[in-house]
């Protein structure tokens, strides 16, 4: 159980069972979790959180959709900064790597949403959370279709030849996931310079 979320009279109780949540949900996953655990994050009692949210799936699903909520908001707007495809690409790229950096709880839940398996759902080291496949489904495949009409739309004469780009998309994101949610495997395994921006300009420009 982790220190109770900072300036509870500021935040709303919902929103401070939610940060409590996504923390817990980071730390231990999904099936270890304890409400009362959650509770205690946000300096309340357990009856008061179930109150907002009536399940531990139900907690699950608004952690899950509020963070991939607010990951589109941030994308959308990185889309509409600087002048150009590059300038607005390497905003996308700095806008999706920011908000992993701000929130390092957040990339081994979608981590573990990524490989959730219906078909192991008795077995809780291979079940993220409850509907995880549905949560992806709603929420990641329409997020993941917006970024590659963007890329596709603005990107033109710009793009590299053939370019595959919701794939491209997908490789390109799935490594910074990978990276945020390595924790302290991050430098040994990525280095200690971060080479995103060179990353994609390889990926997805012309020569």
């Amino acid at each position: 159980m982790g220190r109770p979320i900072q300036s509870a009279a500021k935040v709303s109780t919902p929103e401070r069972i939610l940060a409590a949540a996504e923390a817990e949900f980071a730390a231990v996953g999904y099936a270890p979790a304890r409400l009362a655990d959650i509770a205690a994050r946000a300096g309340i009692r357990r009856p008061s959180l179930l109150y907002h949210f009536a399940t531990k799936e139900v907690l699950y699903r608004a952690v899950v959709e509020r963070a991939f909520d607010q990951l589109g908001v941030a994308l959308l707007s990185a889309m509409q900064q600087g002048e150009g495809f590059e300038a607005r690409l390497e905003a996308v790229i700095r806008g999706f790597a920011g908000f992993l950096d701000e929130r390092p709880g957040l990339a081994p839940i979608i981590v573990r949403e990524l490989i959730d398996d219906p078909e192991h759902g008795d077995d809780p080291s291979r079940r993220g959370g409850a509907h995880g496949q549905a949560i992806l489904l709603e929420r990641v495949v329409p997020l993941l279709s917006v970024v590659e009409d963007f890329v596709r739309e603005q990107g033109g004469e710009r793009l590299r030849p053939g370019l595959p780009i919701r794939a491209a998309v997908v490789q390109f994101a799935g490594d910074l996931l990978l990276r945020s949610a390595a924790g302290s495997l991050r430098a040994p395994l990525w280095g200690s310079q971060d080479h995103a921006l060179t990353l994609a300009r390889l990926l997805f420009l012309r020569d």
